[in-house]
């Protein structure tokens, strides 16, 4: 069963391949997508890797947990379950 990964603190310039080089090292990695922000582009600093097993993604998150990826210290972890949301705008 697949396990998705939070991951923060990016730099704007990463991307989703540089994203997926770095967790294949410990697994098979299904996807790995930068969130941008719909109306610019850009990226928000922060992403989700899914990786194959939840084995894989607990190595992936020790090991890649504080450090350096595009010049700044990412934060690995455990992705947690959005929130459902309001809808506030109206």
């Amino acid at each position: 069963m697949s396990k998705k990964i939070y991951v923060g603190n990016l730099s704007y310039t990463t991307t989703d391949q540089v994203l997926v080089d770095a967790f294949s090292q410990f697994g098979t990695v299904e996807s790995a997508k930068i969130i941008t922000d719909r109306d610019s582009g850009r990226s928000k600093g922060f992403a989700f890797v899914e990786m194959a097993s939840s084995t894989e993604a607990s190595t992936s998150i020790d090991k890649l947990n504080g450090s350096q990826m595009d010049g700044r210290a990412i934060n690995v972890s455990e992705a947690k379950p959005q929130a459902p949301r309001t809808n506030s705008r109206y």
